[in-house]
This record gives C-alpha cells, structure tokens and sequence, in this order.
C-alpha cells in the first residue's frame, strides 16, 4: 500500500474520531441544559397558581420560547459563526441554569417571560451546535447525528417522571434548584469543545421563497411537535387514569425514550438508504398514522406516531449538509429549525381552536396529506441554500 494512500486514510479516520468527540461533547451540554425546560412543559400548567399565572398566561409563556427563536435564530447564527462552538455553549449553559433558577424562585409572568426568552436563545445555540458538529465530517455524518439526539434525550427521559414524582412530594418548584445544578454539569462538556469561529458564506439576497425542505420542516412541526402532541393531551384526555403528574410524566418522557431507543438506528438506516429516500419513505407512513390518529385509532397510531418522528430526527441535519456543503452549512441547518419552529408554533394554535369543532379525521388528515406532498417534494426538487434573516 503506497505511504500517501496511507497517510490520507489515517488523516480521514483522525477527523471522523475527532468529529465524534465533537458532536458528543456538544450533545452531552445540551441534554444537560435541556430539563429545565421539558419539566417546566410537566409542571407550569398543573401548578399554574403557584407560579403566579393564568392558565392563558401558561400558553404564551410556554409558546414564548419558539417565538423568539423563529426571530432570533438569524443572529444566533452569526454570534454562534463568529465566536465558535466552546464560547458560545459555555454562555448557553450558564443562562440555562440560570433560567432554572429563575423557575425555582420567581413568580408571575412578566418575571418568567424573560426566563423564557432566553432560553429560547440557549436552545437555538446548542441546537445548532449539536447539528454543525454532527455534519462538521461528511463520513459518518447520518449515524453521528442518530447517536446526537439519542443523547441529547437522556436528559428529558431521567428529568421528567423524576421530577414528576419530587413535584409531586415536594411541590413544583425545589426540582428547578436540582435542574440548574445538572445544567452547570454542562459547562464541563462545553469547555472540550473547538474554539474557532466557524466560516460564513456570502449571500446576494438576504431573504429567500419557502423551497421543498423548508416546506418539509414546516409540515412537520406542525404535525408532530404541534397538533399531534396537543391533539394526544386532548383525545386522550378522558382515557388517561386520573390524569396524575406522574403519569403525565411517564407520557412525555416516552417521547424521549423513543428518540434514545431509535435515533441511532434511523442514522444508521440513513447511512445505509440514503436520508432522502428514509424521510421520503418515513414522512409517507408517518402521514398514514396521522390519518389512523385522527379516524380513532388513537393509541396504537400515536405510539406509531413516536416511533416513526425518532427515527425521522436524525435525518435534517445530513439533508442539509449534502445539499448546503462548505460554509453556507451553519445558516442552512439555522434556517430549517425557524421553519421547523413556525410550524410547531402554529399546530398549537390551531388545534386549539379547531379541535372542538372540526373533526379530528379532517383535522389530521388534511395535515398528512401536505406533509405527504411536502416530504415527495423533497425527492423531487433539491433544496437551494437558504440564508437566515
């Protein structure tokens, strides 16, 4: 074997190791950060008044976090390009646990909605710092991202019936005191990763139509992070036994399980299928479940539902990196998480209006269908860069 074949493939397994350390440190700070944020979901509309809110103030409160990332996610971006992946996690973490804080001894919403903006901030961040790590090495880059989200999940599965059960002894807010001492944890794996800034590309035009991805992002938000989770809570509610914290917990920390279970499989399955053809494939029977949910099938639908949308989380972020290559990456995958978070802020909206009064096979159904459409669109049409407002 010639030396320079050599040289080059020991070269090519040094980055894809480094790449793996990367994108593991920087899934660690995330799950680390991320708690806080699923049990404030648990506990702020079971213990409203003794957060000092309306239940209505609970909706803005909790909506508040993806409304100022679908304006913000542009700067994050340029801050995160500019200052690197280790400073601008180490902040992320620390104003996470400073929000937990907040959580554990503040009051009324005008004290919390600050709390919650920024998180909304930290999140896009380390989000985005999980997701540029994770493609950062075209080899590999589909089962690093499976195995990112299956940690950044660890976090919310041990929080949530954890704190399920301290709420429920305790009260809802000493759990917030414990939830900031786990997010400074995150500080540790912050500090281990790259420093350097990352390159920015130059874009004409700053703003850009909608294409098949973004189209994609938005459907399904809007699908499983919005109607799907409100329509569970709401068709579901009269099945539940009693309606407890703690199996409410048990409930929303599946969610994750799913996501650790079956993350790095839908990565594995993408590095073998390619991660078009899978979320082509996984968006069509995910849209076939959606129909099964809405027409009253409604538990084995929506544990369909679940399993389908973890194995479909590890796909974005390869997409992107195969048809956003070189510096134009960081503004890409910034710009279909706004999309993403569009969608996930409208399904709520309008499942609460229509809920009780449409049909829940139409309200379902119609939905599937767009995101069939959107998800054969994505095969059909590559996407073009996009750059962030």
């Amino acid at each position: 074997m010639p030396p320079s074949f050599t040289s080059s493939a020991s070269a090519a397994a040094l980055s894809t190791a480094v790449a793996d350390r990367d994108s593991r440190q920087a899934a660690v700070a995330l799950a680390l950060a991320l708690p806080a944020d699923t049990v404030l979901y648990l506990l702020l509309p079971m213990y409203a008044e003794q957060f000092g809110v309306t239940l209505a103030e609970v909706g803005m409160l909790l909506a508040a976090n993806r409304l100022v990332r679908i304006a913000g996610y542009g700067q994050v971006a340029r801050f995160y390009a500019r200052r690197g992946d280790r400073a601008t996690c180490l902040l992320a973490v620390a104003i996470a646990a400073m929000c937990a804080v907040g959580y554990a001894t503040l009051s009324g919403f005008w004290a919390l909605l600050p709390l919650r903006l920024l998180w909304g901030l930290c999140f896009a961040a380390l989000n985005l710092s999980t997701q540029a790590l994770a493609t950062a090495d075209p080899i590999g880059a589909s089962r690093r991202s499976g195995r990112s989200r299956a940690f950044i999940a660890i976090g919310p599965v041990l929080a949530l019936p954890l704190g399920a059960l301290l709420a429920q002894w305790a009260g809802p807010r000493p759990i917030f005191g414990v939830l900031a001492a786990v997010a400074l944890l995150g500080l540790a794996a912050a500090r281990r990763l790259p420093a350097l800034p990352h390159p920015v590309s130059k874009s004409g035009s700053r703003f850009r139509r909608p294409n098949s991805l973004d189209a994609w992002c938005f459907m399904e938000g809007l699908t499983l992070d919005g109607l799907f989770i409100v329509g569970l809570s709401y068709l579901g509610r009269d099945l539940l036994p009693g309606g407890a914290v703690v199996v409410a917990g048990l409930l929303m920390a599946l969610r994750y399980l799913a996501e650790i279970l079956l993350g790095p499989a839908g990565g594995r399955m993408a590095e073998r299928y390619g991660p078009v053809r899978l979320l082509v494939s996984l968006s069509l029977l995910t849209a076939l479940a959606l129909v099964g949910f809405g027409a009253g099938w409604l538990w084995s639908c929506a544990a369909a539902v679940v399993v389908l949308r973890a194995l479909q989380l590890p796909l974005l972020a390869p997409i992107v990196m195969q048809r956003t290559p070189g510096p134009a990456r960081v503004q890409a995958l910034a710009a279909r998480a706004v999309w993403r978070d569009i969608g996930a802020g409208t399904g709520p909206l309008l499942a609460g209006l229509l809920l009780p009064l449409v049909s829940p096979a139409w309200l379902y159904g119609i939905p599937a269908l767009l995101l069939a459409l959107a998800a054969l669109a994505c095969a059909r049409t590559p996407s073009q860069p996009v750059t962030t407002t």
